[in-house]
């Protein structure tokens, strides 16, 4: 008899090559996927079922599938760029089109290297997790985590209200954050919408629509696909460079859409004739300053857009911040003209003072002068060059000490948050510029990385699942599984057993927890009656021979 795998409905145990309906849910398990998919069925690397198409992009083929060793339902996406393949082989290979078998292996190699990278990368926060990467029929496969739940775009299309700008950060922060972990890792994502954030039943919002640098820029080799309103103008483009601030672009829209109910005028079409309308014009509730953050981070020119998702997660949570990146009026003074100015006067006070006490008053005046006290009346004053402003260090102080200290007043100050396993939470860990750097630009600006410290594990052993998934949130894991566990009634049924992590090392209630590792959480199952007599002898024999 052959191995059997979960089936791609209901995740029974069926025979591989079944066919007809499933015996436990009834579902077809016939093929129904179109023609230049892969087969419903389809078994890759031995690991993973192919269930249903689900969709088509530029770039690739994504159905639902499942995991046949962990038995849970995953999306696999199947490198297959439709402008460069002239389909499958009988076997199922891809074909490329005569001409661009070069361009296709060097379109597949950006696409395994993408996934490689956030395979790498994820499970973290504000990230769809990417699970494996397949190399199999002449093409790359990435397998992703498939959580339950619904668009972005399908939750704003059951509000009967625009969200709050309080609303609109807490839902976004977590998204947020991963694509600044996606910046500090080199990857730029460039298809941030409301398509492809999730927002998961158990759970915050997650980022996932993955794609290559081709598939998000217009003009390139692939179909493209670019999401109006949110996607960039440079991304438009095959001649013009996307960055970091791309991504900025895309968040601040979809800020825009939160808070205003109204998606942003498209990027070609402001290019003609500009005319996206302020958030706060809108919207009244929408503060001034949370208005003009989001239309600086989406200009036109990438240029004088806010560069980095750190500066418009803290103007937007931040007016403090906000007002102090921009000033009402177009003759803004930033603050480091301020304190060129400042440098400026100091110098012209020094050298008057040097020159007063160089030349008294009736020195050089009367005929009792001396040679020597004309030479120097005679000559220039010293030049004084003012001490060069310079970053301070920040590193290793708290960061409530930073902000509340008049020291730093002169800087922006510009927080991201980081799990670390040494240092407490509040801990400044690193900082860009580095201390004693020079200041440039038009205004001192400190990106700081703050600790998270590491949650701590709390105590949830005898709590029912529901309960603990409960505490587990409260403490901030978010990387947990329940598992089952034979139960020969020496514990509660449905309740928490034991905690284990990695090699399944037992995890206790007070011990601090890696947020990259996934934790075993065991519930016992239904009791065993039959368990429990031989249990009970076996205990006793135990006892009795002690």
């Amino acid at each position: 008899m052959s191995h059997q795998v979960p089936c791609p409905h209901c995740l029974e145990p069926i025979d591989p090559d079944f066919h007809g309906d499933c015996p436990h849910c009834g579902k077809s398990l016939d093929n129904a996927n179109p023609e230049g998919a892969l087969p419903f069925g389809t078994q890759l690397a031995g690991k993973y079922t192919v269930g249903k198409y689900l969709s088509a992009d530029g770039d690739g083929l994504c159905y639902r599938g499942v995991d046949n060793e962990q038995v849970r339902f995953v999306r696999i996406k199947e490198y297959f760029p439709v402008t460069l393949c002239n389909g499958r082989s009988p076997e199922g290979a891809l074909m490329p089109k005569a001409g661009r078998e070069v361009l296709f292996k060097t379109s597949r190699m950006d696409f395994k290297d993408l996934y490689d990278d956030l395979r790498r990368l994820t499970p973290a926060t504000g990230l769809s997790r990417i699970l494996d990467v397949i190399e199999e029929n002449n093409t790359v496969y990435g397998v992703e985590e498939s959580e339950k739940g619904m668009t972005l775009t399908h939750y704003l299309s059951l509000k009967s209200r625009p969200l709050t700008p309080a609303e609109a950060r807490t839902l976004l922060q977590p998204v947020m954050e991963g694509v600044a972990l996606l910046h500090k890792s080199g990857l730029i994502h460039r298809g941030i919408c409301p398509d492809n954030i999730l927002l998961p039943i158990d759970g915050t919002a997650m980022l996932t629509g993955y794609g290559t640098l081709a598939l998000r820029t217009g003009g390139s080799e692939l179909k493209s696909q670019l999401y109006a309103g949110y996607a960039a103008p440079e991304q438009y483009s095959a001649a013009e460079f996307s960055g970091r601030y791309t991504d900025v672009y895309a968040l601040a829209a979809v800020t825009y859409r939160l808070v205003t109910g109204q998606t942003p005028v498209s990027a070609p079409q402001r290019r003609v004739r500009d005319s996206l309308e302020s958030a706060h014009s809108l919207e009244a509730a929408v503060p001034t300053y949370f208005s003009q953050v989001l239309s600086c981070a989406m200009r036109l020119d990438p240029a004088k857009r806010m560069q980095t998702v750190p500066e418009l997660m803290s103007a937007l949570a931040n007016p403090n911040v906000a007002n102090a990146m921009f000033e009402t009026g177009e003759n803004q003074i930033s603050t480091k003209k301020i304190l060129g100015a400042a440098l400026v006067v100091i110098f012209v006070l020094a050298a008057l003072l040097l020159w007063s006490l160089l030349n008294p008053p009736g020195s050089g005046n009367g005929d009792n002068s001396s040679a020597s006290d004309q030479t120097t009346v005679s000559s220039p004053a010293p030049t004084a060059t003012p001490e060069t402003l310079t970053y301070p260090n920040l590193v290793g102080q708290k960061l409530e000490d930073v902000e509340d200290s008049d020291l730093y007043t002169s800087f922006r100050i510009v927080p991201t948050e980081e799990y670390s396993a040494d240092h407490e939470a509040g801990i400044i860990l690193s900082q860009e510029p580095e201390a004693g750097t020079p200041v440039e630009g038009d205004t001192p600006t400190i990106e700081i990385v703050v600790s998270k410290g590491y949650p701590i594990m709390p105590d949830i052993i005898g709590f029912t699942q529901k309960k603990a998934e409960e505490k587990l949130e409260e403490a901030g894991i978010a990387q947990y599984t329940m598992r089952i566990v034979e139960n020969n009634t020496e514990f509660a049924t449905g309740c928490v057993v034991m905690c284990t992590g990695e090699n399944g090392v037992r995890i206790e209630a007070g011990m601090p927890v890696d947020p990259s590792v996934i934790i075993d959480v065991w519930i016992a199952g239904e009791r065993d009656d039959t368990a429990q007599v031989s249990g009970s002898s076996s205990s006793s024999s135990s006892s009795s021979s002690q």
